[in-house]
């Protein structure tokens, strides 16, 4: 039994021990707990496929996110070599392999190992990886520095500025990303770091983020999470069974341009800071009307239980509408926004203070849509969103998502071709 398990062990018999006079439900319960962990430290997911695992894959507790920039002087045989390079290492490391078959400990003791080790011991946890382009990899300065800006998709562009953008230039953009999920952060960290040491000399680190507690489902039978603010998110959000919604929201078809980008998809990441210690003095019917929903179930203030459909016509006693024109769920509704939708995947994060004592923390926003002006008609129509009040966006980027890798290619082989 690994190190983790006899961990476990330990505190779960210190639980029943303390609450014994509670009776038999909490060992119960202890049991259950653990059993899903097992499950959860178990899964595995294939990284070959006709989509790149991590979309609509079932969202996972961690992320580790990572975006990159090529080294100076790099040309495009580095660039094919690293993405090969890459498919290979993360192709072994989702199902609980390490990235070559010598691993940490299997080479010459001589030589640094191939593995840095931190994850012997540990199952995959639901691990994957997912890789993509960002507008200056093809393109930078008006230099085509791999011959490959003919072939970027006309969407993929710098965002524009929106209302409430503070956008850190240290925590934006990057030639290429890396996400990684796992159910096991060491997992999630041991597969960033292991890709950032095999891109040495080729691609360096331009800034990462680790998340936790997922904000958002990509299943049914996922509960919908939490936000920083307490209140339910992703309540609405894509599910993998709908395929029909899917194809016309989050991949790219055959008939779209550019032809290889078809299967894939394309990510915005947005670092949105959250200023909880004010949103922490709204009194609690403010910060239901903020949102449009109630803070304890979930549910639009028109009604229901969380999944019923907001009623956007009902009024309250006083007959004013019951969800308001400026909440976040009105104005991000596809009844107003003509029917569209995005893919969000997004995750808690706590960075410790910041300079005036407060907590930096907030939402890191992931989203995958067909077009990356999905996104954009979406935030415009957010610039009223009382919410803006108590966020502030400070990291940005967007990038082409290739679709899934077959076995014996790479990721974005088809941009080469």
């Amino acid at each position: 039994m690994s190190r983790r398990g006899l961990f476990g062990l330990a505190i779960g018999a210190g639980a029943a021990g303390i609450a014994i006079g509670a009776g038999a439900g909490a060992t119960a319960g202890v049991a259950v707990g653990r059993a899903r962990a097992e499950d959860a430290a178990a899964s595995v997911y294939d990284f070959f496929g006709a989509h790149q695992a991590g979309i609509t894959t079932p969202v996972q507790d961690h992320l580790h996110f990572a975006s990159f920039d090529m080294m100076a002087r790099t040309g495009r045989d580095d660039l094919v070599a690293l993405l090969q390079d890459w498919t290979y290492a993360a192709s072994r490391m989702t199902q609980g392999l390490e990235v070559s078959a010598t691993g940490a400990v299997g080479g010459s003791p001589e030589a640094p190992p191939d593995d840095t080790g931190e994850a012997q011991g540990l199952a995959a946890s639901g691990l994957t990886i997912t890789f993509g382009f960002g507008p200056t990899l093809f393109e930078l300065d008006g230099v085509d520095r791999y011959g490959i800006a003919a072939q970027r998709p006309v969407g993929l562009v710098k965002l524009p500025s929106f209302l409430g953008d503070d956008l850190q230039p240290d925590e934006s953009g990057g030639d290429l990303f890396v996400q990684a999920c796992a159910d096991d952060p060491q997992v999630a960290v041991h597969a960033v770091r292991n890709l950032s040491r095999i891109a040495f000399g080729r691609a360096r680190l331009r800034w990462s983020q680790l998340g936790f507690g997922r904000t958002s489902r990509t299943t049914a039978s996922q509960a919908t999470p939490r936000n920083l603010f307490g209140f339910k998110d992703g309540t609405a959000n894509i599910l993998a069974s709908d395929s029909a919604a899917l194809d016309e929201h989050v991949w790219v078809a055959s008939s779209d341009d550019p032809v290889w980008m078809a299967g894939g998809s394309y990510l915005v990441a947005r670092k949105i800071a959250m200023l909880i210690e004010t949103w922490d003095r709204v009194r609690l019917s403010e910060q239901d009307a903020i949102i449009g929903r109630d803070k304890g179930e979930g549910a639009p203030l028109s009604g229901g239980d969380e999944f019923t459909d907001p009623d956007f016509t009902a009024t309250d006693a006083s007959g004013a509408a019951a969800i308001p024109a400026t909440s976040h769920v009105r104005l991000a509704h596809p009844e107003f926004n003509d029917g569209l939708r995005i893919l969000r995947r997004g995750y808690n994060y706590v960075d410790g203070n910041n300079d005036l004592g407060r907590l930096d923390a907030g939402l890191f926003f992931l989203s995958y849509q067909r077009s990356p002006e999905q996104f954009v008609r979406l935030q415009r129509a957010l610039s009223t969103d009382v919410m803006n009040e108590y966020i502030r966006h400070v990291g940005s980027g967007v990038w082409a998502v290739p679709p899934g890798v077959q076995p014996g290619s790479f990721v974005g082989a088809g941009l080469f071709a």
